[in-house]
């Protein structure tokens, strides 16, 4: 379950190339969950980052 957490106090813009399937299944989730696509991408990198099995 996505939950939109914490907002941070400072950000960095980056640039990442990303296919169009993924911008537009996290377009459709940020609009569910009526937040932002930059706060949504925020949370599932985290999770990714939570979960990454040692070794990957």
């Amino acid at each position: 379950m996505l939950i939109i957490k914490k907002e941070y106090s400072e950000y960095v813009n980056k640039t990442f190339r990303l296919p169009v399937e993924i911008i537009e299944t996290l377009d459709t989730v940020a609009k569910e969950k009526n937040s932002s696509l930059n706060k949504v991408v925020i949370q599932c990198l985290e999770f990714a980052i939570e979960n990454i099995e040692p070794g990957e």
